[in-house]
């Protein structure tokens, strides 16, 4: 059933791409504080490395996988296929956030169709690969991505995303430091 992988090979990074979306998995350090999951999608997505994954952070309405990255760096991919063949296959590793300016933000970004909604870079150094079955998860059809993030984007502006942020991404439901931290 579940296998361990030492690296993405060029199968599994085929496989990843095909996948429309993952989920991100992050928690802080104190017992009492918030485990997040957060859906992602969009073309937004990168396989830098063997051990190395990178995807565009937009701006949404929380900063949770932000500040729980940049207080412990503990993060859980998981990718799942709702379609044909069930299959779950799970990175876990390190995170690093990048912002405007930085080397990386600026690579991953190129990668990927421009929006106005990016905020941030989360790269994974991973650490461990992993697939298991899936038959409890659904088959389900794709219908489309939903453009929102990027109509929500255009609609506030620069200057009314720079204060959105500043007033719901300055910290996570813990208290921590978020965006831009």
């Amino acid at each position: 059933m579940g296998k361990i992988f030492e690296r993405i090979d060029d199968s599994l990074k085929a496989w990843i791409q095909a996948q429309p979306m993952w989920f991100v998995g992050t928690a802080p350090l104190q017992g009492d504080g918030h485990v997040n999951v957060s859906p992602r999608g969009h073309d937004s997505f990168s396989i830098l490395g063997d051990r190395e994954v990178a995807w565009v952070d937009y701006t949404g309405s929380g900063v949770e996988t932000i500040a729980h990255i940049r207080e412990n760096g503990r993060v859980c991919l998981m990718f799942s296929a709702f379609d044909s063949r069930p299959r779950i296959v799970r990175l876990h590793g390190t995170g690093s956030v990048w912002l405007p300016g930085d080397a990386m933000f600026d690579d991953v970004v190129a990668r990927h169709p421009s929006n106005p909604s990016t905020r941030a870079v989360i790269s994974v150094d991973v650490t461990r690969i992993s697939d298991s079955c899936g038959w409890g998860v659904p088959t389900m059809d794709l219908v489309g991505e939903r453009d929102l993030i990027r109509r929500h984007a255009e609609k506030k502006g620069v200057d009314g995303m720079v204060k959105y942020r500043a007033e719901r991404n300055a910290t996570s439901i813990d208290g921590l430091p978020g965006f831009p931290g």
